[in-house]
């Protein structure tokens, strides 16, 4: 299913999406799919990281103290 919507964009860089497109011989559409679906799962996989810093700010806030003294 396909939902229609309205944007605005930059001229220069749409203009640069469009010379994609021709390039490419594909459709505009098609592109800025492709670009939506990557943004999308890109910050699916920020994921892991946000835990991996929620993990290290409790540890810190556990050893902290350990930590200063191990760095001296």
């Amino acid at each position: 299913m396909r939902e229609k919507f309205t944007i605005r964009v930059d001229a220069k860089t749409l203009a640069a999406v469009r010379r994609l497109a021709k390039g490419e011989r594909r459709q505009l559409q098609e592109l800025v799919d492709e670009a939506l679906t990557d943004l999308v799962e890109k910050r699916r996989l920020d994921g892991p990281r946000a835990r991996a810093m929620d993990a290290y700010q409790r540890s810190h806030a556990r050893y902290g103290e350990l930590y200063k003294k191990l760095a001296q």
